[in-house]
């Protein structure tokens, strides 16, 4: 008998040793599938969070070290925040299982340099914060694999060189921002720099650098003045270098450039690099056709498109039948949809000078109209309508008033008297057949009798 109760007894602590694994741990507060865990004194991850967290915040804790598998347990992160802790090294196999990761925050710890292991596996991250930290030096790998990645900022750190040549069209297709602002970077690779995709040129910030002024430099940051780059109308007192390398001749080049007059801009590029704009309506079901029309020429051209709504287009990737792409760059839809509307973007790079130009093309697709009504034939309907109304009523209208000439009655035809006939009613008397030539109606009363003889006779 007590034998049987064994197993029962052995289950139930298993239930209760597992819902105590998927307890909220007392230093944390635990909302739905959130669990804030911040200034909770902590020196380590927590052993015990639930696996079905997707935010879990451990910033301002006394964290130094993650070891391997630190967040396996929960396979549904998707934002990680670790900011103002003691982190200075990330150990293999980290985040292993945790590939759902898109939010990563290291800002704000000590780390010093970022090896190429630290993101392995983490192909959905979309933002990763590593700014006020140490960092000193980036491996050429580290943002290999982070495909999916659109912002990074590796700001208020000790850079020296970054590796921009591992950033391509194909690597990192939604990469908008990255910003290397406050660092110690004097000289560029421009060259890479220049063949960097249209969208991370746009977003590349480069600010309170220890920038050399050269006419390399200079050439590059005109054209992007040039464009209006939002990195550099923003901070544009922010950019300076330094001539000579002396930190005490800084100046602002985008505001004093007379000492950039001996450059030839033009010639270090072949001729200005512009972004030419323009719009399209089209109606839906309609074929349109984008060209890639740039102020680079020749025939060493390779043409990429990129939209919000159909990503990065290429002759290579296309898989579409309803949309087919040119050797001039131009781009062809064929039947055009409501969701095709959006900003069009045509990159040209010229891979031996190592030049891009970019064209924008804003299209717009339409519902087919209906048929307009003309309100001209409606207004000339409605004046017809109502002259036949007004003709009809003052000429088909029977006239009342006393001016209007009255048609004659018809003739009633009256019997004539036989003065020696005894029979009829009425005497024939010179009044009535006066009346009667008058043409004028006879209005009778109640007969009256006559004082002398039988006759009767009506009186008008």
């Amino acid at each position: 008998m007590t034998c049987g109760l064994y197993p029962g007894v052995f289950l139930l602590l298993l239930c209760l040793l597992h819902g105590s694994e998927e307890t909220c741990p007392s230093v944390c507060l635990c909302i739905s599938d959130t669990a804030s865990c911040s200034s909770g004194g902590l020196s380590r991850v927590p052993l015990s969070l639930p696996s079905f967290f997707v935010t879990l915040d451990l910033s301002h804790n006394h964290l130094s070290w993650l070891g391997p598998g630190s967040f396996q347990s929960m396979p549904r992160l998707e934002n990680l925040r670790l900011a103002h802790n003691q982190i200075s090294t990330v150990s293999h196999g980290m985040f292993r299982n945790a590939s759902g990761l898109r939010h990563l925050d290291l800002s704000s710890n000590k780390l010093r340099m970022i090896e190429q292991h630290y993101f392995q596996g983490l192909w959905r991250l979309e933002e990763l914060l590593l700014f006020n930290n140490k960092i000193a030096q980036v491996e050429a790998g580290t943002l290999n694999g982070l495909s999916s990645l659109k912002k990074a900022y590796f700001s208020f750190n000790q850079i020296t060189h970054f590796p921009f040549f591992s950033i391509q069209d194909h690597s990192h297709p939604f990469l908008t921002m990255l910003d290397l602002s406050s660092n110690r970077m004097s000289h560029l690779p421009w060259q890479d720099v220049k063949t960097l995709p249209g969208l991370v040129q746009r977003g590349l910030y480069l600010h309170n650098n220890s920038l050399i002024c050269d006419c390399s430099m200079y050439s590059v940051f005109w054209h992007w003045n040039l464009r209006g780059y939002d990195s550099l109308r923003d901070f544009t007192d922010e950019l300076t270098c330094f001539i000579y390398g002396k930190p005490r001749a800084a100046i602002r080049f985008l505001r004093h450039n007379r000492f950039f007059n001996n450059c030839t801009v033009e010639k270090a590029v072949l001729q200005p690099v512009t972004v030419l704009l323009s719009s399209v309506l089209v109606s839906e079901g309609e074929r349109v056709r984008l060209d890639c029309q740039t102020s680079l020429s020749g025939t060493d051209l390779s043409f990429t498109w990129f939209s919000s709504s159909k990503g990065y287009i290429t002759q290579a990737s296309i898989n579409d039948t309803l949309i087919s792409m040119f050797p001039n760059g131009t781009l062809e839809i064929e039947e055009t949809k409501v969701n095709d509307s959006g900003l069009y973007m045509c990159t040209a790079v010229d891979i031996k000078q190592a030049l891009n130009a970019t064209r924008e093309v804003n299209v717009t697709v339409l519902l087919p109209a209906a048929e307009s009504f003309n309100t001209g034939y409606t207004t000339l309907l409605g004046c017809v309508v109502t002259l036949v109304l007004i003709s009809m009523y003052v000429f088909l209208t029977p006239c009342r008033c006393n001016g209007c000439k009255q048609s004659n009655p018809a003739v009633i035809p009256i019997a004539t008297c036989d003065p020696s006939t005894r029979s009829s009613v009425f005497s024939c008397t010179t009044r009535d057949q006066s009346k009667i030539h008058t043409n004028k109606h006879v209005a009778f009363t109640e007969p009256m009798m006559m004082q002398e003889g039988t006759e009767w006779t009506s009186e008008s």
